[in-house]
């Protein structure tokens, strides 16, 4: 395990520099200007020698190469230099926002893993059946639908029409103070279509993990034997049901990752998703890369975590094999 980790480390170090690489590069040859994005309105009526001056202090008048270097060098003894849009340091712009995006993925992730095997061990019980048609029917349908389409029918539903839960926030119009309460009542929607967009994937893999156990002779052997179905289901089929399921969970990191960019901006949620899009719209260099490396570091540990679990939950895998 600690050789398959110490890998996979390596590997990623370099994965990291040709992606910090690739973010300077593309916002370089991006039309949008960093200095007029900076200076807003001012820049309108500023003098080109005042704009020079202003894109000299914010060192975008260097060479691609040479910013890129400056940036990583210092993002490697912990500074990851100051934000041009959020007017702050880059640490506490995602110090700030990256806890509230963690809670929403996590739960998120939570509900569509739970879910996801609840419905998927129901529906392999009795292929072919009315709950296995119309649990797979909506799960083929969820599988084409935008994340923030599910939340914009999220909102006229459950908060326009039925007024049951808020329409985005994190707390009340007229609350200073996040209590648990409010952020939890705010939570459920964001987190529930979240999930919900995720749930298809689990489903279906469980469902057919399961159903393929069903079939093979140690579960025919169990119900030789006189155990109960829910033994036989629960103790033998899910669990060799559950062992394509756990290489899904490093593969969706990516999409969840998407989709809670997308959920954020619907749900108005203070994660880092506004801090995403107003550093790629204004070409924040410092900010977007660091925003990006965190992505990526997210997705490569996602990759080790799920084949860490298949190592666990099956004996017969080698991890330094």
């Amino acid at each position: 395990m600690a050789r398959m980790a110490g890998r996979r480390a390596l590997f990623a170090v370099p994965v990291l520099g040709v992606v910090t690489f690739g973010v300077f590069a593309v916002a370089a040859a991006s039309p949008f200007d960093p200095v007029k994005a900076y200076a807003g309105t001012a820049g309108l009526t500023a003098s080109q020698e005042n704009l020079d001056q202003l894109r000299a202090n914010l060192g975008v008048d260097q060479p691609l190469v040479a910013r890129w270097w400056d940036w990583l060098t210092s993002a490697l003894q912990g500074d990851f230099g100051d934000s041009s849009v959020m007017r702050q340091p880059v640490a506490d712009v995602i110090a700030e926002r990256m806890g509230w995006s963690v809670l929403l993925a996590a739960t998120a992730f939570l509900v569509a893993i739970l879910l996801g095997t609840g419905l998927g061990v129901l529906a392999a019980r009795k292929p072919g059946g009315w709950l296995d048609r119309c649990v797979s029917s909506a799960a083929y349908t969820l599988e084409a639908a935008p994340a923030f389409w599910l939340g914009l029918l999220a909102i006229w539903f459950f908060a326009l029409k039925l007024d049951v839960l808020p329409a985005g926030g994190l707390t009340d119009a007229a609350s200073d103070v996040a209590t648990f309460g409010q952020v939890a009542s705010h939570l459920v929607l964001p987190a529930a279509v979240l999930g919900i967009s995720q749930l298809p994937w689990f489903f279906l893999y469980v469902r057919q993990g399961v159903a393929d156990a069903l079939a093979e002779d140690p579960v025919r052997g169990a119900r030789a034997r006189g155990l109960s179905e829910r033994t036989v289901l629960l103790g033998h089929a899910l669990r060799s049901g559950m062992l394509p399921m756990l290489t899904l969970i490093g593969s969706r990191v990516p999409e969840l990752i998407t989709g809670a960019l997308l959920v954020e901006t619907v749900f108005s949620w203070p994660g880092i998703a506004a801090a995403t899009v107003e550093a790629a719209t204004s070409v924040d260099f410092s900010l977007l890369a660091a925003l990006t490396v965190l992505a990526t570091a997210a997705v490569l540990l996602g990759n080790l975590l799920s084949d860490l679990l298949y190592g666990l939950a099956d004996p017969r895998v080698a991890f330094d094999g």
